[in-house]
């Protein structure tokens, strides 16, 4: 047996098979089901030609169908590739075509958009919640449960390899989305935690099977969308612990604490304020009852808590631990935020063995210098971005014969060995713990018949992080909207893009050089909302 993540799934279910695997709301499974479940699935994607190393797109949302799909794919060697359900028609077809998708699992509400934009490629889709009603258009499509009930639920595959890929597409710092190539086994170990977050990595893959049956059962509830690498990565921890997942379909704040409640959840990840703050201020509700007793940690990857949150959630869960997580699509978890650390007193994070801040000359940063480098990771690391050999050249590196990735946070090193990061040295807009490129909202902004002209920032907000605003151009003898400019941009781009404010100026400030001026642009739009 090696590190492939579909053996070592087998090897959990053999041990604990009566175990609660996935609970989302009402429905449940245990590992005998979802193993049965993901068999009859991978069954009948071999039986639609999906093959060894092609790529399956998972357009759903949270669901117990979508972590079944992707243990499906992984059993047969194929690549379940997440599909952003907010995405339009535009969005999506970059994607399917990008990623070389053959098969589509997507929840039938969203069918009619993959209908619209669907590749040659793209042969064939299982419907999810069939009775919706969607048109589904010219799609080649079968129902979940009719795909399931005429395949076998046995586990007849063929033998499995640690350098099986596991792709996760970021919408990063350029724009269109990018699929992170990872092998499964360096994934495991950077990912994952090797089995073992909390303590040391396994050193075989048997381990996991033994630590797992030798456990208390545990619950793990990802709150954010499972299309995100973190909600992923945090299902697959808990799998590996023989523990439970608790899914919500959509976030919901009140309802999530019923289900830590219920289903006696000990740990919960989410994305920064935008999903800590609703569940605070429900826990401040006069009426609010919530037994939540059982839980442990509260961990968000993607945005940090600000102090205003943290005292919230402390206020009324003084026991639990609150945990900033570090790291990226391209990294996996490289670190947590020190104790005395905050976005208003700077991120500062305590990091992995792996992980250092190199310098424009690919040199370690030297602890207290202050000089200002790129944090980077070695060992486990992805094999690249797929279908983009020029973004992977500049990403990744070999310095004095090992493997580098450096996705583009700035940061120093501090004289006690902490790293402090500044940001992306970019200007992506980080609102929500979803990463918005400024560009790709201009463009859209400026396929607007009135719109001359337009800049795209971000402007800090107590919810989200940071609020997408627009500077925006009118063309000559036009009266721009910014009404209408909104309506037109939401036709471009997913909803969580389009500027929540627009601000129609007689002109824009650019560089000598026509590019934007992106700190005149913040410094701006910043005014104009206060």
């Amino acid at each position: 047996m090696e590190f492939n993540l579909a053996d070592i799934f087998e090897s959990i279910v053999d041990v604990v098979p009566e175990r609660q695997a996935i609970v989302c709301e009402d429905e449940r499974v245990t590992y005998a089901q979802l193993e049965e479940n993901a068999n009859r699935l991978a069954h009948h994607l071999q039986e639609q030609g999906v093959g060894s190393g092609e790529h399956v797109g998972v357009q759903l949302y949270n669901s117990i169908e979508y972590l079944t799909t992707a243990v499906a794919c992984l059993k047969i060697r194929a690549v379940p590739v997440n599909v952003n359900y907010r995405y339009v028609e535009e969005e999506l077809a970059y994607l399917y075509g990008d990623a070389d998708l053959v098969a589509l699992v997507v929840h039938r509400e969203l069918a009619s958009r993959a209908a619209k934009v669907r590749p040659d490629k793209l042969r064939h889709a299982v419907l999810v919640d069939d009775d919706s009603g969607a048109d589904v258009g010219g799609l080649d499509a079968v129902a979940w449960d009719e795909a399931l009930a005429k395949a076998s639920p046995d586990r007849t595959f063929g033998p499995r390899s640690p350098g099986d890929l596991y792709i996760i597409y970021t919408g990063g710092t350029t724009g269109m989305p990018k699929g992170v190539m990872w092998r499964q086994e360096d994934i495991f170990f950077s990912g994952m935690g090797g089995g073992d977050p909390a303590g040391q990595p396994a050193e075989k893959p048997e381990q996991l099977a033994e630590w797992a049956a030798s456990r208390e059962p545990s619950a793990t509830f990802p709150m954010a969308p499972l299309m995100h690498g973190a909600a992923q990565l945090a299902s697959f921890i808990c799998f590996h612990w023989g523990g439970k997942v608790v899914l919500q379909h959509k976030f919901e704040p009140k309802a999530a604490l019923r289900l830590i409640e219920r289903e006696k959840v000990n740990t919960v990840s989410l994305v920064g304020d935008a999903m800590a703050r609703p569940l605070a201020d429900a826990l401040d509700e006069p009426d609010a009852d919530y037994d939540l007793s059982s839980l442990i940690v509260i961990s968000s990857a993607g945005a940090v808590f600000s102090d205003t949150v943290r005292d919230q959630l402390k206020k009324h869960l003084p026991n639990i631990f609150l945990v900033d997580a570090y790291g990226a699509s391209e990294t996996g978890h490289q670190g947590t935020m020190a104790a005395e650390s905050s976005p208003e007193k700077g991120l500062r994070f305590t990091m992995n063995p792996n992980t250092a801040v190199l310098d424009d000359d690919l040199k370690p940063v030297k602890p207290g210098s202050r000089i200002v480098g790129r944090v980077a990771l070695k060992g486990h690391v992805p094999l690249g971005y797929y279908n983009d050999p020029e973004k992977t050249a500049s990403t990744f590196k070999e310095i004095n014969g090992e493997r580098w990735v450096l996705p583009g946070d700035m940061a120093t090193v501090e004289a006690d060995g902490t790293v402090l990061v500044f940001g992306r040295g970019s200007v992506c807009i980080n609102s929500g713990g979803e990463k918005i490129y400024p560009e790709e909202v201009e463009s859209a902004l400026k396929s607007h018949p009135d719109v001359f002209d337009a800049v795209v920032v971000g402007v800090k907000d107590e919810k989200w992080g940071e609020r997408v605003t627009a500077l925006v151009q009118a063309r000559p003898g036009h009266a721009a909207d910014p009404d209408d400019i909104a309506a037109h941009c939401r036709t471009k781009v997913a909803g969580y893009k389009v500027p929540r404010q627009i601000h129609v100026l007689d002109e824009l400030v650019r560089s000598p050089s026509g590019k934007p001026d992106y700190p005149w642009a913040r410094k701006r739009a910043a005014d104009l909302s206060s």
